[in-house]
């Protein structure tokens, strides 16, 4: 569907949205341990939770419970990065409780600690979007014969794709792949080839359109992901992650954490406008490149519980088919997963 968009400013900041890294085993492991009771939520007196969040749709819903947290009554430290190496040492160093991240890293993350960190909900779902000049694509199956032009070389973007080409019976005979550094590599590509199609995520697919009036958003790569889903799923793109030692000791915040997510995800959905303007003044991205996301594309999730669970081993298995050292070298087991 093509979106004409004038007199919009073309500015994003630089996002980091996805990570690759790990190294390599095989299938679940035995859990260790797994949550079942219900944790009553609830804030602890004296204590305050150090949030790290990875700018970029993993953050973007966090933005109302920002707000709402500046006031004389704090439960949270709200710290926003733009590259997930910033965040790594600070879980290391025991100097963050919660970070948001992208959900391989998690993963790598809970094999180098030793099952030191829990996913207590998916925060960003789809953000990869198949743009072209042909109004008339609409699947996957579509690309066969095309040059594909896309970031994310040897990271999730590409092993998304190749996943799903796969399972669609595409052979990677049929399309060329051509990555390219920057998004805005890929728009150029484009503009000079009216047959080909790049993948580009959000908020980068929203700000191409605006670049190139005759650009269209042509379809979601969920759509294919959702047919091969073993749990029908979507794509889990960002995790929330806790350090199992600060969720051991205090439940009950840890507990309203999720649920005060949940909250500022809705709000910001609910209403694009309002949203994207936190958005903007936390410095994540633009207003009027975050209010058409959120409105046409919406990336932001709060999923958690059996649902988040469900979402993330589908993604992370697609993972370790193709890539095993992107989750860390095996899938973890089902202490991972934050129940309570």
């Amino acid at each position: 569907m093509k979106r004409i968009l004038s007199g919009l400013v073309a500015s994003v900041m630089a996002l980091s949205l996805l990570a690759g890294c790990g190294q390599g085993d095989t299938a679940l492991q035995e859990p260790e341990q797994q949550q079942t009771a219900t944790v009553e939520a609830g804030y602890e007196d004296g204590v305050s939770i150090r949030v790290a969040a990875l700018k970029g749709p993993t953050a973007m819903g966090l933005v109302q419970m920002i707000k709402d947290n500046e006031g004389d009554e704090t439960h949270y430290q709200f710290d926003l990065y733009t590259s997930a190496d910033e965040i790594v040492p600070l879980i290391g160093k025991d100097e963050v409780d919660i970070a948001l991240i992208p959900t391989n890293l998690a993963a790598t993350l809970y094999q180098r600690t030793e099952g030191g960190v829990q996913v207590l909900d998916v925060n960003a779902g789809n953000v990869l979007y198949a743009v072209s000049h042909d109004e008339a694509l609409n699947t996957l199956e579509g690309l066969a014969g095309r040059t594909i032009y896309m970031t994310g070389k040897g990271t999730t973007p590409e092993w998304t794709l190749r996943y799903l080409l796969d399972k669609s019976g595409i052979e990677e005979s049929d399309l060329t792949i051509a990555f390219k550094s920057e998004a805005t590599e890929v728009v150029s590509a484009l503009s000079q080839d009216a047959e080909a199609v790049g993948i580009l995520p959000q908020p980068f697919a929203t700000v191409a359109l605006m670049q190139d009036q005759e650009l269209s958003i042509n379809f979601p790569l969920e759509d294919a992901w959702k047919t091969y889903s073993p749990n029908g799923q979507g794509i889990a793109t960002g995790v929330t992650v806790v350090r199992k030692a600060f969720a051991d000791e205090h439940p009950a915040a840890v507990a309203q954490f999720v649920q005060d997510h949940q909250q500022s995800v809705e709000t910001v959905v609910s209403d694009p406008e309002a949203g994207a303007q936190l958005i903007e003044a936390y410095g994540i991205v633009k207003a009027p490149v975050a209010q058409l996301v959120l409105t046409n594309f919406n990336p932001v999730a709060a999923a958690s519980g059996q649902e988040m669970k469900g979402w993330v081993s589908d993604y992370l298995e697609m993972l370790y088919g193709i890539a095993p050292d992107a989750v860390g070298g095996t899938l973890p087991d089902e202490g991972f997963y934050y129940l309570g």
